[in-house]
């Protein structure tokens, strides 16, 4: 079985601060951020619990590459990435749990 990894921006409930990650198990990560297991990260101190993009490759080096783009990029850009696969910004996590 072929591993997949993920790249995902997670936002508050005003979409006011966006995070991105990168993680090889979504579902278990987005969990671990709703829940703030961690409640010194910046997801927990900021509300970060709604998953409003994500992409999966099962390249490693691609999903770490990516990561480092989206997080050298500008707002503007995480933002147009965002409206262009998820324009009401809809938590895309809603139904998992």
């Amino acid at each position: 079985m072929e591993k997949l990894y993920y790249v995902y921006i997670m936002t508050n409930q005003w979409n006011t601060v966006l995070y991105t990650g990168m993680t090889g198990n979504l579902e278990q990560r987005v969990w671990s951020h709703k829940n703030k297991t961690n409640p010194k990260s910046f997801t927990a101190r900021y509300n970060c619990t709604k998953l409003v993009w994500y992409e999966e490759t099962n390249d490693v080096f691609a999903a770490l590459e990516t990561e480092k783009i989206i997080k050298a990029g500008s707002r503007k850009k995480k933002i147009q990435m965002i409206n262009d696969i998820n324009p009401d910004w809809e938590d895309l996590a809603k139904n998992w749990f």
